[in-house]
């Protein structure tokens, strides 16, 4: 890769951070706080959250196996991911490279940084070619975008393409593992040190079961984390969101069991799918939901709305025609929707 002080703008590269009250002090636990203009009353929400989430990153740092330098803590995933394009990408300027069809928010905070974007389609099995995703790239690309298992179509990439994008690509490579969890293949936070352009994005939102809190990771050097740090708003992860999720990492064997079991359900779900009358095809999947081809994509869902059932209908993006996306609930919800498209007549 480039040189990290290439990729980063210059205007970034040249700001001075803001620095919060919390930043500045460090040294002996206190007991009285007169520096940051808080209320005095209502404790414990009265006080400013730490800004750099330290316990929360000490506790998830050995259960990830990276060390907390690794380690960046935002709202939620798209933080990291509007952050990469601030930090890299000049507006006007630069661009970035994705596959297509993929999580929409990538090509959102392209259009909002006012980056290019540029798409690479998949084949007809929804697999990459790092190949063709070099292709698109050139002296002004900074970014690849890469999620897997991808986003709506479930799969896991080949491990081997994603491995030649991150030795011959000379920017940075970000690869999104919000449903790693519910995937067999190997994550890539093993591989931080081998690749130094490598940034890794997890979520709290999936397997952890807990999108109502908002909390995204980002994996990468310690430059790259540095890189973040430095521009993020001061206070990102709010106080209830930190003590939340320290609860949750300190029973983290629970996420392990809803795993097996939402995998469990995936595969009854699945096959209790294909033999709809309405499905026309399931798409392999590692994720907690499938994309699946019907009959009638709209009036499929619309028919589902009447039922009080969500599913996602995808029938306008790219390769996914005619297709639903559908979460894997519990045994109930399951049923429930499976009840319903057995009634349903097309």
């Amino acid at each position: 890769m480039k040189d990290l002080k290439e990729l980063i703008r210059p205007n970034i590269r040249a700001l001075k951070p803001y620095s919060s009250a919390r930043d500045e002090y460090n040294g002996a636990e206190a007991s009285v706080f007169l520096d940051a203009n808080e209320n005095p009353y209502n404790a414990p929400n009265n006080r400013y959250p730490d800004p750099m989430q330290r316990e929360l990153k000490n506790l998830l740092a050995p259960i990830k196996k990276v060390k907390p330098e690794n380690i960046f803590l935002g709202n939620g995933s798209d933080e990291a991911i509007d952050l990469v394009y601030r930090a890299f990408c000049c507006p006007g300027a630069d661009n970035v490279v994705a596959i297509d069809p993929t999580y929409g928010m990538y090509q959102v905070c392209a259009e909002v940084n006012d980056v290019e974007y540029r798409k690479v389609l998949l084949d007809e099995n929804f697999q990459l070619s790092a190949d063709k995703l070099l292709a698109a790239t050139d002296e002004h690309t900074k970014l690849v975008f890469i999620c897997s298992p991808n986003n709506p179509t479930g799969n896991s990439f080949c491990r081997a393409e994603i491995e030649k994008l991150l030795t011959s690509f000379q920017g940075l490579v970000i690869v999104d593992e919000a449903y790693s969890d519910f995937s067999d293949a190997p994550s890539f936070l093993s591989d931080l040190d081998a690749y130094p352009n490598l940034i890794v994005l997890q979520t709290f939102s999936k397997a952890w079961g807990c999108a109502a809190i908002r909390l995204g990771m980002a994996f990468a050097s310690k430059e790259i984390i540095e890189v973040f740090s430095k521009i993020k708003y001061p206070y990102n992860v709010n106080l209830l969101t930190q003590k939340e999720a320290t609860a949750m990492l300190r029973r983290h064997y629970e996420v392990d069991r809803w795993v097996k079991s939402l995998m469990e359900e995936r595969s009854r779900l699945i096959d209790e799918f294909m033999a709809l009358p309405c499905c026309e095809k399931i798409y392999p999947t590692d994720a907690n939901f499938f994309l699946t081809k019907v009959t009638d994509a709209k009036a499929i869902y619309d028919y589902l709305v009447s039922r009080g059932i969500i599913v996602r209908n995808r029938t306008t993006v790219a390769l996914c025609r005619d297709c639903l996306r559908i979460t894997v609930g519990t045994r109930p919800e399951n049923d429930a929707l499976l009840d319903a498209l057995r009634n349903y007549v097309g």
